[in-house]
C-alpha cells in the first residue's frame, strides 16, 4: 500500500494539511464524525483546543479498531461552531494534533457551522483513512528486501 501526499509548487504551501492524497493496494475506512464525548457519550472539555484533541483520540481509536492508524488517514473534515476561536487556536490545535497524530497531514477542510448534534461540543471531526489489506500488509512484511548497492 502507498500514500503520497501530493503538494503541488502552483498551491499555496499548506500548514497543516496536504492539497491531495492518493493511496493504491488498500481499502477505505469511513470514520464517522467524532466529538469529544467520553465512554458515557458525555461532551468534556471546555475549550475549542481540547474538544479537538479529544475529538481526535476517539476519531483514532475509531481507526484503530479498523486496523488503521494516523498515518493512514487520507481526507479529514473538520466542524467547529466558531472557526474564529479554532483559527485563534491553531498553534495549539496543530501541538495537538502533532502529539497524537505525527507530522503527517491529510486532505483537510475546517468547515463553520451553526451548532454540532450535542450542543455542547465545539467541535467534530469526520474523515477517511486508507488502510493496507491485510493480506497486502503481511505481504510486504514478508517480501525480503534487496541489498543497498
Amino acid at each position: 500500500m502507498t500514500i503520497e501526499r501530493m503538494n503541488p509548487p502552483g498551491l499555496a504551501r499548506p500548514s497543516g494539511f496536504s492539497h491531495a492524497v492518493v493511496a493504491t493496494g488498500s481499502r477505505l475506512v469511513f470514520l464517522a464524525g467524532q466529538t469529544a464525548t467520553d465512554v458515557t457519550g458525555t461532551v468534556v472539555g471546555d475549550t475549542v483546543t481540547r474538544q479537538f484533541e479529544l475529538a481526535l483520540a476517539n476519531l483514532l481509536a475509531a481507526l484503530r479498531a479498523a486496523g488503521g492508524s494516523a498515518e493512514h488517514l487520507a481526507s479529514l473534515t473538520i466542524y467547529a461552531v466558531d472557526l474564529g476561536d479554532y483559527r485563534a487556536h491553531g498553534k495549539e490545535i496543530g501541538q495537538a494534533w502533532q502529539r497524537l497524530a505525527g507530522r503527517e497531514y491529510p486532505a483537510m477542510a475546517a468547515v463553520g457551522v451553526t451548532r454540532l448534534w450535542d450542543p455542547a461540543a465545539l467541535v467534530e471531526i469526520q474523515g477517511y483513512a486508507v488502510v493496507p489489506e491485510p493480506a497486502l500488509a503481511s505481504a510486504a512484511r514478508l517480501r525480503p528486501r534487496s541489498a543497498p548497492g
